[in-house]
């Protein structure tokens, strides 16, 4: 596979920040995984602010993918759950995921029972659907439940990705190391195409977090993923997280939707922080 270096990626810039669109409002109670976007007037391209769709379909694209053959870049936005900011209880994550232009180019919504969410916290398993404007599931990414400790090396984290569901697509693997998180980009046959460095410490205040892209010998850099500053409060008050992923424009379409799941594993790894919502419960008991 060939891993042509793509302007924004080389350059090393930051990624151009981009305005999402408001959401529609959702019942924090509600445990339905598939949330309602209404078709409302937006930004060029698609209704509602969604990106339009591609007219040249790839050839042997999986369906709902064609999107990502058109971008090199997308930016992932944790929505802010209001009953969680302010009770400390865990819900579950929705996402939106948007173009550089800032379209939606998908939705994503965790599916997991509030038992697992409550009690393992970060380190839970979980179903992440991954839909487009019409609801439909295009991606699944799917974690079973394994130690989260770095000294376990035989049970390394593992995101399984379907596009469409029920198709693998790739894998998403931590590989073992003590200081730094490194992960592998699998192919559907578990062959690496891709290497995620990442930097020893997780926490930048008031700055970005980046993680580097790489080719399977180490030494090529194809992209990026970030974990953007949110914002003083944001950063404080909640675990609503955004990342950026840069990549070439012509990577296969298979690899980018695994490269999304990787994100979603990195947020929940590193990011999704219960500290604070552990010292809010606690703070409530007395």
């Amino acid at each position: 596979m060939s891993y042509p270096k793509s302007e924004m990626a080389g350059g090393g810039q930051p990624m151009a920040p981009v305005q999402a669109q408001p959401a529609a409002a959702v019942d924090p109670g509600q445990e339905s995984v598939v949330s309602a976007y209404p078709t409302q007037p937006g930004m060029p391209g698609a209704p509602g602010g969604w990106m339009a769709a591609p007219t040249q379909v790839p050839a042997n694209c999986p369906k709902g993918l064609e999107y990502l053959a058109q971008v090199d870049q997308l930016l992932i936005k944790q929505k802010v759950e209001a009953l969680e900011a302010f009770t400390g209880y865990e819900t579950n994550n929705k996402y939106e995921i948007l173009n550089s232009m800032g379209q939606r180019v998908y939705h994503a919504v965790e599916d997991t029972c509030c038992c697992t969410r409550n009690c393992c916290g970060s380190s839970r398993p979980f179903d992440m659907k991954i839909l487009n404007n019409q609801n439909q599931e295009v991606i699944h990414l799917s974690r079973p439940l394994r130690s989260s400790s770095c000294w376990c090396p035989c049970c390394l984290q593992k995101v399984t990705v379907e596009a469409p569901p029920g198709k693998v697509a790739g894998y998403v693997t931590q590989a073992w190391s003590l200081c730094k998180p490194r992960m592998r980009i699998e192919n559907a046959d578990e062959e690496t195409v891709l290497r995620i460095k990442g930097p020893c410490c997780q926490l930048n205040i008031c700055g970005d977090i980046e993680f580097d892209v790489y080719a399977p010998d180490e030494e090529t850099y194809v992209g990026r993923v970030t974990k953007q500053w949110s914002g003083l409060g944001k950063e404080l008050f909640t675990d609503a997280d955004n990342f950026g992923i840069s990549f070439p424009l012509d990577l296969d379409v298979n690899v980018k939707a695994t490269l999304l799941g990787a994100v979603f594993l990195l947020d929940f790894m590193f990011f999704e922080n219960n500290t604070k919502k552990d010292d809010k419960m606690k703070h409530d008991h007395h």
